[in-house]
């Protein structure tokens, strides 16, 4: 898969993105605002285990950002079963150096829409930190609606936190007047 944007893109994973991976994830900064599943510190090693483990997946549902042929982030969801079905959450990280030039927020919006084009989802929502306003950012910018402060519902870097739920939703189809 390849979605070509203003200045990056959205593509599969590749097995040679590992170096980059590490190179870019292997920062402090990152990794605080992400679940204590991604690694601190990210090696090559942690690069080719995540990319193993996502191209095994079906469907495909996680995906390098790329800058200038480089993967310099990545951006996924997760698909839910039985009654949410309909719904997917939305994560993503990229390099500092990238932070601030609208790639994320570019990045955020193309994947929302074919994550819902492709699945039939009604729902994609993030979670993002309370202390995490550029991520808030990003999905403000990208037509997310918060729905709500979730107070000390997580724990990170020892501190008990507070989590935003931001959700992207599909209008409802006019039915005419129909309940």
């Amino acid at each position: 898969m390849i979605l070509e944007l203003d200045g990056c893109a959205v593509r599969s994973l590749r097995a040679d993105d590992a170096p980059s991976l590490a190179r870019h994830a292997n920062n402090r900064k990152i990794w605080l605002n992400l679940r204590d599943a991604f690694p601190h510190p990210y090696t090559d090693r942690d690069g080719i285990t995540f990319i193993r483990d996502s191209l095994a997946m079906s469907p495909e549902c996680r995906f390098a950002i790329d800058v200038g042929g480089e993967a310099v982030g990545c951006i996924g969801f997760v698909l839910h079963g039985d009654v949410e079905r309909v719904s997917s959450e939305l994560g993503y990280w990229l390099s500092e150096e990238h932070w601030g030039k609208g790639i994320t927020t570019q990045a955020v919006m193309a994947v929302t829409a074919y994550a819902i084009g492709g699945h039939g989802l009604t729902r994609v929502y993030a979670v993002p930190y309370g202390w995490n306003a550029a991520s808030a950012r990003v999905l403000e910018k990208s037509g997310y609606t918060l729905e709500g402060r979730m107070r000390r519902s997580a724990i990170k870097d020892g501190r008990v936190i507070d989590q935003l739920l931001y959700a992207f939703v599909v209008p409802e189809p006019h039915t005419g007047g129909q309940p």
